[in-house]
């Protein structure tokens, strides 16, 4: 058929052909002729014939391909009855011919980045980033024997510092299904395997999340932010974990305005045990003069803060 750039009616060459899309046709307004049919329609199907109401749109198409999966072809599928019934065994039985142990375990790894990201609210770009990376290690058979989830997850891990959101291993851990163990094994492994670049994660990264999750103001937050440098700088933490140090931060200058947070608060936004947060804060405290940037207006004087 002719493109519908081309199409016009031979008795007004000029008119602005009219689509009438329920019956796929063009017609000319100021006659009324049929001048071109069969139109395809791409809008939604919104018909349907299966026993349950739906509210949702019933696309002709199914969802949009996904590169990183194998069999993109035109392939007959065996739906599932409403209660169960023999089409759900022809459905297992198809579903298992039909795409091999490699195609299964990329599937399932991509669901389950997909679920997770969605959990802790992670953007697309980072999903897809993590794809990427999961279907690199999946197809070159790196961490054989490893447990999907892991590999997802620290796939999912990897992609967030990539793209400089970085997310704690305990952040992950929470949304995954392994432990956070399993999930750092799996993080060396790929980086030694697939040779990826990893930015460096300092505890500055992680500021403006956990200081919001916490309702701390902005000041405090800034605050906060120049005493993990200047704790870096002086190298009054040796050692310790980038999450400690920021956990520690936050809790110094908090005590300092109006708005204070008690250690197991800061805790249990970061994921650091009271402990933890006491010992840093110890070792932090003695060069407090110098941790603080110009100009903070304090709400509680230096001397007046707790020494533990």
């Amino acid at each position: 058929m002719d493109s519908i750039e081309s199409i016009h009616c031979p008795n007004h060459p000029d008119a602005n052909l009219v689509e009438d899309c329920h019956a796929g046709d063009m017609i000319c307004p100021e006659c009324g002729t049929v001048v071109g049919d069969r139109l395809v329609d791409v809008g939604s199907e919104w018909r349907t014939f299966n026993n349950e109401k739906s509210t949702k749109d019933n696309s002709r198409v199914g969802a949009a391909e996904n590169p990183l999966l194998g069999g993109s072809d035109l392939s007959t599928g065996v739906g599932h009855l409403p209660h169960g019934g023999d089409a759900s065994l022809v459905h297992m039985i198809q579903h298992r011919s039909s795409s091999g142990t490699s195609d299964r375990s990329l599937v399932h790894g991509l669901r389950e980045i997909s679920q997770m990201a969605d959990r802790i609210n992670l953007p697309r770009k980072i999903i897809d980033r993590a794809n990427v990376l999961f279907k690199q290690v999946d197809s070159e058979k790196h961490l054989k024997g490893r447990s999907n989830d892991a590999i997802a997850s620290a796939c999912l891990y990897i992609a967030c510092r990539q793209e400089q959101v970085p997310r704690t291993f305990k952040e992950i851990c929470a949304v995954s299904k392994v432990s956070k163990k399993e999930i750092g094994r799996c993080f060396k492994l790929i980086k030694r395997a697939v040779e990826t670049k990893v930015g460096q994660v300092e505890s500055t990264d992680f500021m403006s999340r956990f200081c919001a999750n916490l309702s701390l103001e902005s000041a405090v937050q800034r605050a906060a932010v120049h005493i993990a440098k200047k704790a870096d700088e002086l190298d009054l933490c040796p050692g310790r974990v980038y999450t400690s140090i920021a956990a520690a931060a936050i809790y110094l200058a908090s005590q300092t305005s109006d708005n204070k947070r008690s250690q197991k608060e800061v805790g249990s936004v970061v994921g650091v045990a009271e402990t933890t947060i006491r010992s840093i804060y110890k070792l932090i405290y003695p060069a407090k003069e110098k941790l603080f940037p110009e100009g903070y207006e304090f709400a509680v004087p230096l001397d007046k803060l707790p020494s533990a």
